[in-house]
């Protein structure tokens, strides 16, 4: 695997990218399943988690494949539902014949995935589903995001002990299990430091009107807001407080990631918002660098931690279903090919676009880079584990 790694990478420098074309005709291939939202409110998420996943395998095929066989990718789009996402899952399992899934990409929608595929024991990785419980339905299930928990007290800690932050307010959406679980870590982990929560607003999904919460906590001017949220509602939220008179320093999540990519969006509301994220582009990283320098070919933009974690999700699913593969087992919609490639999955120790990753109980042991947004542009400020 280290051997196709290599190559590659030199295809990746030597040659200019095109669109990924699945093989055609009677040549035998590698099916693999992939479930991200490509349109709805997060299809900026799916788009590009799911150009990542593409990018890496267009690479690996473009040396060879594995072990001479190449990667057909079957991509559904699951429009950030749950629903959607388990309907893609069925087809994937029983009409495609799919060897592994990646995806989902959003937690809610990667819950009933990662249930199913522990009863049919089908190996799947999810590059961003960061709540705690999608790895918790069985060992078959692995991600390569850091936990909500992790970055939720991660930004506790950040905001007390580089912000000096006393008081902290928090407005979070109650009906989605991804912010709630964020607030709760957050709140959780303030109370542990002394970090005094003089507020917590919530609002449901269809909400866009923040003013009445933002009104309260702008009454108990706290250092620092925490909006634990998608980069939509964090747009709408931050643009809603500062109206409000709210000058506390904004602080985010990983979701807050796409910010700077809303059409005609006021970005002056964004100096000064920190968020922690899985990656930064500008890590002078050859790794990150070659990274960054095909996915700009191939899609016209920066890729932001979505496309790196889809493209991680790959690299490390191929590199188990390539140790499979050496080991004598055909890769395939069979049992003992699930149950190779997920005992190899569990093995991981290599290094990603994100980081070292190796696994502990399916989840990754990574640091969390903090990015700090001034001037309409995404800055290196720390790093934490």
């Amino acid at each position: 695997m280290k051997r196709i790694l290599a190559l590659a990478l030199m295809f990746a420098l030597c040659f200019s990218y095109t669109a990924f074309a699945a093989p055609s005709g009677k040549d035998p291939v590698i099916k693999i399943g992939v479930i991200a939202p490509l349109t709805g409110n997060v299809a900026v998420y799916g788009i590009a988690a799911k150009n990542g996943t593409e990018l890496y395998t267009k690479i690996l095929n473009s040396a060879g494949g594995i072990n001479g066989t190449k990667i057909e990718l079957v991509i559904y789009d699951d429009k950030g539902d749950p629903t959607e996402a388990l309907n893609a899952y069925n087809k994937l399992v029983t009409a495609d014949q799919v060897a592994a899934i990646i995806g989902p990409v959003t937690s809610s929608p990667t819950f009933g995935v990662a249930e199913a595929a522990a009863t049919d024991n089908i190996p799947g990785i999810t590059g961003t589903a960061t709540h705690p419980d999608v790895t918790k339905y069985g060992k078959h299930f692995f991600r390569v995001c850091f936990l909500d928990p992790f970055q939720g007290s991660t930004m506790a800690k950040f905001a007390f002990e580089k912000l000096n932050a006393k008081k902290a307010a928090v407005v979070y959406n109650v009906s989605d299990a991804y912010s709630t679980g964020l607030y709760n870590a957050f709140a959780e982990t303030a109370k542990e430091i002394g970090l005094e929560v003089v507020g917590a607003e919530s609002y449901t999904t269809d909400d866009v009107d923040f003013n009445a919460q933002l009104t309260r906590i702008a009454a108990l001017a706290p250092d620092v807001l925490f909006i634990p949220d998608y980069y939509n509602k964090a747009y709408l939220i931050s643009s809603q407080a500062r109206k409000a008179g709210i000058k506390s320093t904004f602080l985010g999540v990983d979701g807050t990631d796409g910010v700077l990519a809303i059409e005609g969006a006021d970005y002056s509301v964004f100096d000064g918002f920190y968020f922690p994220n899985h990656y930064f582009m500008d890590d002078p990283s050859k790794l990150v660098q070659d990274f960054r320098k095909g996915y700009s070919a191939d899609y016209g933009e920066d890729p932001n931690s979505f496309a790196a974690l889809g493209y991680d999700a790959a690299v490390i699913l191929y590199d188990a279903i390539a140790k499979a593969m050496a080991s004598g087992v055909e890769i395939g919609a069979n049992a003992k090919s699930y149950q190779a490639i997920i005992d190899n999955m569990t093995a991981t120790d290599l290094e990603g676009v994100t980081g070292h990753i190796i696994f502990k109980d399916n989840n990754p042991i990574k640091d969390v880079t903090i990015i700090k947004i001034q001037d309409g542009k995404y800055n290196f400020e720390t790093k934490y584990k």
